[in-house]
């Protein structure tokens, strides 16, 4: 998904890009091995996602990043230290996304930007088209909100930024669309992405009393029919630039 989010970012020689919640590293190597000449500063407030970041890095040959245990929330760096910041799928997470952003515009330069990609699962829908499947999706929505996130919040983007001292807001909807001609979207996104981390809420959903397990079972039935020669699935992101 990286030439999705990354198509239109543009870092220069020597400027300081600071990457919030880099978990494993999957996009920072990504961002590292497009711009070798640009210095990452990546920072994810789980220690495991930290260790885990080192060594796809090492795996990488990547020399451009420093990973950092920070949280979002309290940021060790000084005002004004970065050219540009990058966050993705970070505010989904957050009760208050609007002091995070707060925050990031502090230690960001004047004339500065930053990214932000978020989802919104109710962009979600497949062919064959299925209740069930709808009503699986919505319980990753409702489990996020009950811990205090917004699965949402893609469609926020806009506002959330104006409302945190950034200008020249921009808005982009950025479409995962996959069929039986990108087979490796099937299997990447389809399959392992968005089934998958739906798989793993399972037991949550159930305890929760959110669906039952007939309509769970059939849900997930209809998410991987729709990965068949006839199928079809899309899910939209949203991506906001703007400048401090």
């Amino acid at each position: 998904m990286g030439d999705l989010f990354h198509d239109d970012l543009g870092f220069s020689p020597g400027q300081k890009v600071l990457e919030v919640g880099c978990g494993v590293g999957g996009q920072t190597v990504l961002l590292a091995k497009k711009w070798p000449d640009t210095e990452f500063v990546s920072i994810d407030k789980e220690v495991a996602f930290i260790r885990q970041a080192s060594e796809h890095l090492e795996k990488a040959h990547v020399d451009n990043v420093g990973l950092q245990h920070a949280d979002i929330m309290s940021l060790p760096f000084d005002k004004e230290s970065f050219d540009h910041i990058y966050v993705c799928f970070v505010l989904e997470h957050l009760a208050c996304p609007v002091d995070a952003l707060f925050n990031l515009n502090d230690v960001l330069k004047t004339g500065g930007t930053i990214t932000v990609v978020e989802g919104d699962h109710d962009s979600f829908f497949c062919h064959p088209n299925n209740n069930d499947a709808r009503k699986v999706v919505d319980c990753l929505t409702k489990l996020q909100a009950m811990c205090g996130g917004n699965a949402l919040i893609g469609r926020e983007l806009y506002p959330l930024l104006t409302a945190t001292d950034f200008c020249k807001v921009s808005v982009k909807p950025k479409s995962m669309y996959v069929d039986s001609s990108r087979p490796d979207l099937i299997e990447n996104f389809s399959k392992s992405t968005l089934i998958g981390v739906l798989e793993e809420i399972k037991d949550q959903a159930l305890a929760c009393n959110l669906i039952d397990s007939d309509q769970w079972r059939k849900g997930i039935d209809a998410l991987y029919r729709s990965t068949e020669v006839d199928g079809t699935l899309c899910y939209t992101f949203f991506k906001a630039q703007a400048m401090k």
